[in-house]
């Protein structure tokens, strides 16, 4: 297949390339973005907005809006911070934010766990139908749902 090896990060490894990246992009790294992130990064599996304002909520004493939520997961998506599971409307921590890619995810049905795989040919191929098509810029969505190997 047309897998790639990047860099994972972890921990406050994590953290501070996620905000690496965002700076460079123009963007501050707020308490309130720290903290969304932080908490992101946190759940092994998609989280909702309304999963991270709660826990965010909890640690700071004082409610966060799961809009402002929201706005702040879009920012990271658009950043490459945090990936979108599209099907579940919930999100994942990038854990290499510096390298930019589609993305394909295999989504357990029973756990609701989301393996993130990079296939570059697989990518590439999607891109060049769209293109085909007449897209001119795209951004593949890939999705397969199942049972996870855990689960099966």
């Amino acid at each position: 297949m047309g897998q790639h090896n990047h860099h994972e990060h972890h921990g406050d490894s994590l953290a501070e390339a996620a905000r690496a990246n965002l700076e460079k992009s123009g963007e501050k790294w707020t308490d309130t973005r720290a903290a969304i992130f932080d908490t992101l990064a946190g759940f092994s599996r998609p989280a909702s907005a309304y999963d991270i304002a709660e826990l965010v909520s909890a640690a700071r004493g004082k409610r966060v809006a799961p809009n402002s939520v929201y706005r702040i997961l879009d920012l990271f998506v658009a950043n490459n911070l945090a990936m979108r599971v599209e099907s579940a409307n919930a999100y994942l921590a990038n854990s290499h934010p510096g390298c930019e890619h589609d993305c394909i995810f295999l989504v357990c049905d029973t756990c609701g766990e989301a393996t993130h795989v990079d296939d570059d040919s697989l990518s590439q191929q999607v891109h060049k139908v769209a293109s085909a098509e007449g897209f001119e810029s795209i951004r593949p969505v890939i999705e397969v749902r199942g049972i996870c190997q855990k689960c099966n």
